[in-house]
């Protein structure tokens, strides 16, 4: 069995009972796929007799550590086991070949996806529930091509969705900063960041943040589920370009338009030709927000073009928080506050607590209380730090001339009001997270 879930009872030697008997577990409950596709398991018998429990279990494993992301890939004979929590990835196993196929295709079947084609990557998803706690469950499958597929289940807590801009992280100043930029009617509003970034959570905030009682939104993007009220899609017809899209909703007064990320020229130009009309909202797959500025400068083929219709640029940085059960205090070294610019009245931050060290003599640690909240790793969850650059009058001159990230860095960091530095420290004066948490959230990944 995976995981430690679906335990095998206790069999007294020479027993017949079936060594597959397990024990009475509470399984997650699936149910129904987001596209409406039924799960027929009579026509797919074999397949759920040999896929739906172990599905279950490490679905349901996974869920009671809290993962945000399950991964199993084929690996020679064997498949390797990866769940992610908290932003960090932790090995959770391995399983047979035969056991990672039927759970893959399970999963694909539960998710309304075809079970028969394993040349193409597939995206679905299905609702789940485990304890009375709802779950969103996103599936992906990509083909490899040392054969199988990798299979990639996102789990979102649907009792941990965040329901306002404050719930995401927002400050007062940003929302309304925010707020403010929109009401120019115009420009390009780019919120920055890759897969697993918290890019889209982000997004939601900055919508939530809009007045939509003052403004006309208008949305041809996927809210991906997101409690979003007020925001108007428009009417489509076939055949219709974003162009036509972009016109019909301006006639209808837009002032703020949300749209699919931005990924290539055609879109990216579209946009700069309609920026004088509304506000346009979009993600797009940058590192952060000044590499944005560059990249869409890049993408549109046009510096000039580039500087006159950005408005700002959003990006994010996810960092664990501590878990308040077993954090500690302690008072921090002046020397330390004065380098890393706290405050010198700053007199108590808290760090997560570190695992006993054994004795050099005895070889015997010191008793460990694992925390039972956090399963002893000192953090629970994340939350994010944020950074919103402003397009000026002087980043627009930078951009138009060609400036490189190095550049707009520095100029953002003289006329910046929200970046990630800032908010790093105000989560660590506020005792959220540690310094250690911020050095290794800004320590340079390794390529």
């Amino acid at each position: 069995m995976i995981f430690g879930f679906g335990k095998k009872k206790n069999q007294s030697e020479g027993s017949d009972a079936d060594v597959d008997e397990v024990e009475d577990v509470d399984f997650v409950l699936f149910q129904g796929a987001l596209n409406g596709k039924e799960a027929n398991l009579n026509a797919h018998a074999r397949l759920a007799e040999a896929g739906l429990i172990p599905a279950k279990e490490i679905i349901t494993d996974s869920i009671s550590r809290r993962c945000e992301q399950l991964r199993i890939e084929p690996k020679g004979e064997r498949a390797v086991v990866q769940m992610v929590v908290d932003g960090l990835a932790h090995a959770g196993g391995r399983l047979s070949k035969p056991q990672a196929h039927a759970i893959t295709q399970m999963m694909k079947l539960l998710a309304g996806l075809d079970v028969q084609q394993r040349q193409r990557p597939q995206t679905g998803g299905l609702r789940a529930e485990l304890a009375g706690t709802k779950y969103l469950l996103q599936v992906l499958t990509t083909p490899l091509q040392t054969g199988g597929e990798r299979l990639i289940v996102k789990i979102r807590n649907l009792a941990l969705a965040p329901k306002s801009p404050e719930d995401v992280g927002f400050s007062r100043e940003l929302k309304e900063r925010i707020r403010e930029l929109a009401s120019e009617k115009r420009g390009i509003f780019l919120i920055c960041g890759g897969p697993g970034s918290g890019v889209s959570t982000t997004t939601f905030g900055v919508l939530r943040s809009l007045d939509a009682y003052q403004y006309t939104v208008f949305t041809l993007g996927d809210t991906q589920g997101w409690e979003l009220p007020n925001l108007t899609k428009p009417e489509r017809n076939d055949g219709d370009t974003l162009d036509v899209l972009f016109e019909r909703m301006i006639r209808s007064e837009a002032d703020v338009i949300f749209v699919d990320p931005l990924r290539n020229a055609d879109t990216a130009q579209t946009l700069a030709k309609f920026q004088t009309k509304a506000t346009f909202i979009t993600e797009f797959p940058a590192a952060d927000a000044i590499n944005g500025i560059a990249q869409f400068a890049k993408l549109l083929g046009d510096n000039r073009a580039a500087a006159d219709s950005l408005l700002a640029t959003m990006s994010q940085r996810l960092i664990r928080t501590l878990c308040k059960d077993c954090r500690l205090a302690y008072r921090p070294n002046p020397k330390i506050l004065a380098k890393i610019g706290l405050p010198p009245e700053t007199k108590t931050l808290y760090r997560a607590p570190s695992a006993p060290v054994a004795d050099e003599k005895s070889g015997e640690s010191a008793e460990f209380s694992v925390c039972d909240t956090c399963g002893g790793t000192g953090y629970l969850g994340r939350t994010a730090m944020f950074e919103l650059v402003e397009i000026t009058e002087a980043m627009r001159q930078a951009v138009a001339a060609g400036k490189g990230p190095a550049d707009l860095k520095v100029l953002s960091r003289k006329e910046g009001k929200f970046s990630l530095h800032q908010e790093g420290l105000k989560l660590v004066i506020e005792g959220k997270t540690s310094l250690e948490e911020l050095q290794r959230v800004f320590q340079p990944k390794k390529t």
